[in-house]
This record gives C-alpha cells, sequence and structure tokens, in this order.
C-alpha cells in the first residue's frame, strides 16, 4: 500500500516538477510575434484605444516605480560546491555583474551542504548554494534558513562500473546486487529511493537489493569507486562526464527519468533575518545572478571559459553538463516545484513535514527581476518574468 502510495506521489511530483524551469533554456532562439497597430477612426474605438493606452502606460509606470536602495552591506562572502550548476556566481563574478551592483564578493569552494548551512549560521558566508532536499530537511530541524532564489535544475544520477553494465542509461534495475556510493540527506540519494521504490527494489543486501553506502560528501562518494567494494557512486555535474571519461556507464540521468524531470536541485540559501534586515544587499546580489543567466544564454562559449576558472575540468565537459540538456541552470525560486520535493521527502521519510512558507522568500527575486525589465527586457528576461509569474 505504501509503495502504491509513493508512486502515486511521484506522478504527481512528476507532473509538477515538470513545469519547473523547463523551457528557459530555449528563451534566447525563440521570436515574438509583433503587432501591427492600425488608425481608430470612430470614436467609441478612440476612446477605447486611449484607455488601453493609458492602462499600458499605467502598468509600465508600475513597472518603473520599482526603486532598489542601496546594498546595506557590500561585502559579501558566497559558498558554493565543486560543480558546474553554481555557475551562476560564476559568470556574475567574471562578467562584472557583482561589481556593477555595487558589491565586492567572495566565491570560497566547501565541500558539502552541511559545510555551508554552518557557514551560513556561523556569519561566514551571506549566501551559499545548497542542495534542495539538505535546505528541506535543514528547515524542518529549525535552522532558520530561507530559499530565495535558483541555481539548477536536474543534474544529477548515478553511475557504476562498466563490467556491470553495457551501455548507458540501463535504468536501476543494474543496481541490484550492487554496492552503490551515495551521500545522505541528498537530492542523489531522495531520487534513486524514488526510482527503487516505483521498481519495487528494496534497498539492503542481497542479489535482489540495492545497498547503499553512505558518506560525507559528493567527492567522497565518487572516489570510492575506486574501492573495490563500491560498484556504483551518485554524481551531480560535473561528475557524470567525468565518469564517462573514465570508463565508468551512466546508470541514469534524472532529466530522463520522468518521475524526477525537473527536479529542482540547487537553491540559493540564506539567514532568513538577513533576508529581512538587508534587503537591497540581497536584490543586488539576485540582479548579478539574473544578468548572469541572460549572459549564459547569449554567450555559451565565454560562459564555459568563465565556469572553467573554479571547476577546472576539460571545456568539453563544461559544454556537455550546462547545454547538454541534464540540466538547468535558473535563478528562477521555482517555489512550486521545491513545496512539491518537499511533500515527496515527507513521504519518503528525510524528514518530518513543516510550514515552508516564513522559510521561503520570493520577494527578494520578484524586485530584483522586475528592476531589470524597468530597464528594458528581450526574450530572455520576459522567459524569467513569464515563468515566474506562472509558478511562483
Amino acid at each position: 500500500m505504501k509503495n502504491n502510495r509513493l508512486k502515486f506521489i511521484s506522478v504527481i511530483a512528476a507532473a509538477a516538477l515538470f513545469t519547473g524551469c523547463s523551457g528557459l533554456n530555449e528563451s534566447s532562439s525563440s521570436e515574438k510575434s509583433k503587432t501591427t497597430t492600425t488608425s481608430l477612426t470612430t470614436a467609441e474605438n478612440t476612446t477605447e484605444s486611449a484607455a488601453t493606452s493609458e492602462s499600458s502606460s499605467e502598468s509600465k509606470t508600475e513597472t518603473a516605480k520599482v526603486e532598489i536602495g542601496s546594498p546595506e552591506k557590500t561585502d559579501i562572502n558566497i559558498g558554493y560546491l565543486n560543480s558546474t550548476a553554481h555557475l551562476l556566481a560564476f559568470v556574475a563574478a567574471e562578467e562584472g555583474y557583482f561589481k556593477e551592483e555595487g558589491l565586492k564578493v567572495t566565491l570560497t569552494q566547501f565541500s558539502s551542504a552541511s559545510e555551508l548551512i554552518n557557514g551560513i549560521e556561523s556569519d561566514k558566508l551571506d549566501v551559499a548554494f545548497i542542495g534542495s532536499v539538505p535546505t528541506l530537511t535543514f528547515q524542518s530541524q529549525g535552522h532558520e534558513v530561507s530559499i530565495f532564489g535558483g541555481a539548477m535544475t536536474n543534474g544529477h544520477g548515478y553511475v557504476i562500473k562498466s563490467e556491470f553494465a553495457d551501455k548507458d542509461e540501463a535504468g536501476v534495475e543494474v543496481l541490484k546486487g550492487r554496492n552503490v556510493a551515495s551521500v545522505k540527506n541528498s537530492v542523489q540519494d531522495a531520487e534513486l529511493q524514488i526510482l527503487l521504490k516505483n521498481a519495487n527494489i528494496e534497498i539492503g543486501e542481497g542479489a535482489d537489493k540495492v545497498n547503499i553506502v553512505y558518506f560525507d560528501s559528493q567527492k567522497d562518494a565518487y572516489a570510492a569507486l575506486l574501492n573495490s567494494t563500491i560498484d556504483a557512486a551518485s554524481v551531480y555535474s560535473p561528475y557524470a562526464s567525468l565518469a564517462k571519461s573514465q570508463g565508468y556507464k551512466v546508470v541514469y540521468y534524472c532529466a530522463h527519468e520522468k518521475a524526477l524531470e525537473n527536479q529542482p536541485c540547487c537553491r540559493q540559501v540564506a539567514k532568513t533575518s538577513a533576508l529581512s534586515s538587508t534587503p537591497n544587499t540581497f536584490i543586488a546580489i539576485e540582479r548579478a545572478f539574473i544578468k548572469a543567466y541572460h549572459f549564459t544564454q547569449s554567450d555559451h562559449e565565454k560562459t564555459i571559459k568563465d565556469v572553467k576558472k573554479y571547476i577546472d575540468i576539460d571545456e568539453d565537459f563544461i559544454d556537455t553538463e550546462v547545454y547538454g540538456g541534464y540540466s538547468v541552470s535558473s535563478p528562477d525560486p521555482d517555489k512550486k516545484g521545491t513545496l512539491t520535493l518537499k511533500d515527496t521527502i515527507v513521504d519518503l521519510g528525510y524528514t518530518e513535514d513543516y510550514d515552508i512558507e516564513s522559510h521561503y522568500n520570493t520577494d527578494i527575486y520578484k524586485k530584483a527581476l522586475d528592476s531589470i525589465l524597468a530597464e528594458g527586457s528581450d526574450d530572455i528576461y520576459k522567459s524569467l518574468e513569464d515563468h515566474f509569474n506562472e509558478f511562483e
């Protein structure tokens, strides 16, 4: 009965998450139709036109009224993981968007979500890119941290030694009887458990089960593949591309699994109190991230070079991870998708249910985006606006 319930929840999750960040990476190539204004001759039409014009003018004025104060704090520390998923921060730094917003930003790489959350709570970090699952569990445990933006959707999966699979994306069935390295309290682990439940595969030791061995970080889980006792391991970008180059096979990409499509992965996280006490600072940070997103959609080559300065792997791997269709890096908070994920991990037993509303701030993103739109819009920015308005 429980398995059937989880199957149902997974289907609901897939349906809701499918509406998450899909299509955002296509915005730079879309074309908008143009309307032609014709002359109106009757008094009634003239009046209607004037009213429409006035309404349009008021709408533009409303957007133009977005006022942004100076950042209350300008020296900012941002924490990230060894992942191309956090490219918004890399591009914002390299292309000067933080500086444009009056910020002096230091980027520091960490090894795990726990380290990042500790950095936030100890005030060593102002912002951290943290996986959605650990963020949700930290919140449920009473940590006063809030999500205020997005970073990446999808971008993870599992890989296996080639002696156990003769092709890529054979599915979780190839994990039967295998020891699998993963990270507890991670998106990767939650997704694997969803797929195993849907396939009626039990977790544990035995020929028909999957034995999950937990490590403290993704780096440690991947390194465990060098151990003869570990057969497969979880990955997030760019570890999947690295694994393939080293001869491993991909068990699955979450972007290609119906139950996991458009899964909100990394989120922008900050102290809840800081978002309230220094809102202008976070609006400035978010403006820089939004500009960085625009850049990633318009200059692929330079984006790859920017990312390489922080994630030192072959540029072809970066290209695959960022533009290969396995992930989407967007600053949108994607609240609806994250709320659906919360319900799913509660059902999995990852955490107790809790009221997330006080820990999800979408006002920062909206004000940042509105202020940029007031300065001038295009198809890329418009796609962000449309997505936010529909899925906030």
